[in-house]
């Protein structure tokens, strides 16, 4: 009878310190979403408030104290070139992921399939390379755009992106090809593929999680660059929003805080849906490439 009830005293103690663990993990999961989402939400409300209501100290900047408006994204389509810098980053960045798949996906198949007694150093070389920092390739950067002519030209972004995007892309691929076991593809090939036939049809549908991963990475970073779209490129033309709408909307002391706000709103959202929709496959591709690289 007696250890009957200690049993039941310790069930009822391990019950209880699982509930407090619980509450507690899920207490630190609240505060960690709302202090992720609140720049975000601070930018959404900045977005639509009136100068009056942005400026004055006593008023709850998550709140909207006086009438919410539409001036400031106004300001953002009429008053700048923001529509301009969208393009061309959109389409910078698909020309960048083009490339670097295009590239990354060989060169990672060959160190990780082939395998060559130089695999394991290449590999390492080859994502050193995206370690060295921005400002210390710009001045070979800066000469090779000049000699091309590509200097004030947004196709001196498509150029140089791809030497950040592809180090990085390719280690990443090694390591999900490394998951994808070898027997499949020598099937493949026993069942009358060529090499280049398996790799399309067989590893290239097992590696989309990891492709998907690529694509990103590259879009990502395409997108948040700023050292090399702002020494390159100066027309406003050619600008892409990392560059053009800081450019633009910081005029001396005078910053136009609310359209910068919905700058950021307004690039943020379709990049947060898309991610959403691929989120699952993102973090398969760099949980797998992380782990076996």
């Amino acid at each position: 009878m007696d250890e009957f009830v200690i049993d039941d005293r310790a069930r009822r103690r391990f019950a209880r310190r699982h509930r407090v663990g619980r509450v507690g993990l899920y207490a630190v999961a609240v505060v960690a979403a709302l202090a992720a989402a609140g720049p975000f939400v601070w930018a959404v409300i900045t977005t639509f408030k009136q100068d009056s209501d942005l400026y004055r100290r006593r008023n709850n900047p998550f709140v909207f104290n006086e009438t919410p408006t539409l001036a400031h994204i106004e300001l953002l389509f009429n008053r700048t070139g923001f529509a301009t810098f969208a393009w061309n980053t959109l389409w910078v960045g698909v020309l960048v992921v083009a490339i670097t798949l295009a590239l990354s996906f060989p060169a990672a198949y060959s160190l990780a399939r082939l395998d060559r007694p130089w695999a394991g150093w290449m590999a390492v070389a080859i994502f050193f390379v995206y370690l060295v920092p921005p400002t210390l390739l710009f001045l070979s950067m800066s000469r090779i755009v000049v000699a091309l002519g590509l200097q004030d030209s947004t196709w001196s972004l498509v150029l140089v992106y791809p030497t950040i995007t592809i180090p990085v892309s390719v280690w990443l691929l090694i390591g999900f090809l490394k998951t994808v076991p070898k027997d499949i593809e020598e099937q493949a090939m026993v069942d009358g593929y060529s090499r280049v036939g398996a790799m399309l049809r067989v590893v290239v549908p097992l590696l989309f999680p990891g492709i998907v991963a690529v694509v990103v990475f590259a879009f990502t970073l395409t997108a948040s660059e700023f050292i090399y779209a702002l020494a390159f490129i100066s027309p406003s033309a050619e600008k892409v929003i990392s560059t053009g709408v800081p450019t633009e909307l910081v005029r001396g002391d005078v910053f136009f805080w609310q359209s910068l706000q919905a700058a950021t709103v307004l690039v943020a959202v379709p990049i947060a849906l898309v991610f959403t929709l691929f989120l699952d496959r993102f973090v398969v591709g760099f949980t797998q490439g992380a782990v076996k690289g």
